[in-house]
């Protein structure tokens, strides 16, 4: 690996484990019961901005609470105050000195079993899909989208996205209009992911586990750098 991409790559991960403090503060200071998604938000924002240094955001800041946590990610579903026995996740995009971060984490209020059951399966999905594109990470996005499906019914859950991941990288990544196939880890993408990117420079990406519980009618969310230790 070139001198370049080692520092492309540091630059990365700086960026993620920035984001990693943010959420630790967000988790302490922030959440709690009996506040609006929105309010939540704004508060979020304005904590990154004071504390952070976040200036910017590369995509919506996302607060889903209760059936909220259900929506794609492209709706924009009706505000609604948490309550005390809640399921909720965070989902930013913050960039730090140029390189963006995208990180995601569930967090449960109240002492529901099956709610911090389905918190709890996140990771260890996340790292079975993340072996397994370990073992061959010259796979298509399709394939490793499949991967995530299937991991997510061995743990006992459904899948609930259409994607499983997307590139990342030096603000703004890599982007090519309308297109919702060839940069995401998803149905239809059968170039392999390790293909380099236009500048040709290793591309990077997010592996992104969307879980939902289809009796309890939640869903739960996490992400973070797959290919970058």
């Amino acid at each position: 690996m070139s001198a370049t991409e080692a520092e492309r790559a540091a630059y990365l991960l700086d960026a993620q484990n920035k984001a990693v403090q943010l959420f630790d503060e967000i988790e302490k200071t922030l959440l709690r019961p009996g506040v609006s998604e929105k309010t939540l938000s704004d508060e979020i924002h304005k904590l990154g901005e004071e504390r952070h240094g976040v200036k910017t955001h590369w995509h919506k800041r996302v607060v889903r609470s209760g059936p909220n946590t259900m929506a794609p990610f492209e709706e924009n579903p009706p505000d609604r105050v948490i309550g005390e026995d809640e399921i909720l996740y965070v989902d930013l995009g913050p960039v730090f000195e140029a390189y963006e971060a995208d990180f995601g984490r569930t967090f449960v209020l109240g002492d529901d079993p099956d709610k911090k059951r389905l918190r709890d399966a996140l990771e260890p999905v996340w790292n079975a899909v993340k072996a397994r594109y370990v073992a061959d990470p010259h796979m298509t996005g399709e394939q490793l989208y499949d991967i995530a499906c299937e991991e997510a019914r061995r743990a006992g859950w459904e899948f609930n996205a259409w994607l499983a991941g997307h590139l990342v990288g030096q603000f703004p990544h890599e982007r090519i209009p309308r297109d919702k196939t060839t940069l995401y880890i998803t149905k239809g993408n059968d170039q392999p992911m390790s293909k380099p990117g236009k500048d040709g420079n290793k591309r990077h990406w997010i592996l992104e586990v969307h879980l939902r519980d289809p009796v309890k009618h939640v869903g739960a969310f996490f992400e973070q750098l797959l290919t970058v230790e």
